[in-house]
């Protein structure tokens, strides 16, 4: 009897998969149990459009007055690489905005985009992208995520993209009295802030200063907000989450001191 259930024992185990194979996996080298796809299906078949959320200006056509106005400094190809519509081509109408945010660290290569969408039916979308943006091709390590916003965050969105810092310099650097305070992001997040409305675009680049960072507080506070609880991932790239006091403090001081955020001087002519 011993035997025969020994003997029983090594047939089973001689016609079982071996370690790591099931028995619908074809062993290696062999060919794919699966039939391939066909070439002319791969490039003809239909694809489901994106949703709302993942390009909330989509299926629009171009005005007769042409483009809007390229108001960003990112190159179409970079917001592919980030997963995102490039700006150059959303098509905005009245009542609409777009304000995208770019934090860089400076002792990190681990990078974010948030763009948030305010749309004229009454809805608003945040799209939010993070990633090793160094040393690779593409974006290493990218996750993001597209989700419709609560209500009311459309009025916030059209409120900041009409606010008046718009109206700051570009390059700027803080200014107390009659000396400038250097702006050399050694150990910080640095910022690209974008807005394109129907008629008009803007951009602000802020380094690590916090009197400078404190002028756009309000706009870093919104779109960090809105990107908060939604992916684990992205969440721990934000350790002081979307709190900016300290920075608006620095901001509020250096106005009460007589100080002020100026034009960033351009550096001479080789």
């Amino acid at each position: 009897m011993r035997r025969v259930a020994l003997g029983l024992a090594l047939s089973l185990f001689a016609a079982a998969p071996s370690l790591g194979q099931t028995s619908s996996e074809a062993p290696p080298g062999a060919a794919s149990p699966y039939p391939p796809p066909d070439p002319r299906a791969w490039w003809a078949d239909d694809r489901p459009a994106p949703s709302d959320a993942a390009d909330p200006m989509a299926r629009r056509r171009l005005p007769r007055s042409g483009p809007p106005p390229v108001v960003t400094p990112i190159e179409p190809t970079l917001y592919r690489l980030w997963g995102l519509p490039p700006l150059q081509t959303q098509v905005v109408y009245g009542g609409e905005a777009i304000i995208e945010v770019w934090r860089r660290p400076s002792n990190s290569v681990e990078q974010m985009v948030v763009r948030l969408t305010a749309r004229r039916d009454g809805k608003a979308f945040v799209q939010v992208r993070a990633g090793r943006a160094c040393c690779e091709p593409d974006i290493a390590r990218r996750v993001g995520f597209d989700v419709e916003l609560a209500a009311g965050y459309r009025t916030l969105i059209q409120e900041l993209a009409a606010a008046s810092v718009w109206d700051s310099p570009r390059d700027a650097v803080a200014q107390e009295g009659n000396a400038s305070v250097g702006s050399i992001c050694l150990d910080g997040v640095a910022y690209d802030l974008v807005r394109l409305t129907e008629r008009q675009g803007g951009v602000l680049r802020r380094d690590c200063d916090e009197a400078e960072v404190g002028e756009v507080a309000e706009l870093l506070e919104a779109a960090l907000g809105a990107a908060l609880g939604h992916e684990p991932r992205i969440d721990v790239l934000l350790p002081q989450g979307a709190d900016f006091a300290r920075e608006r403090a620095a901001y509020e001081a250096l106005i009460a001191g007589g100080g002020r955020i100026k034009p960033a001087d351009r550096p001479p002519n080789p």
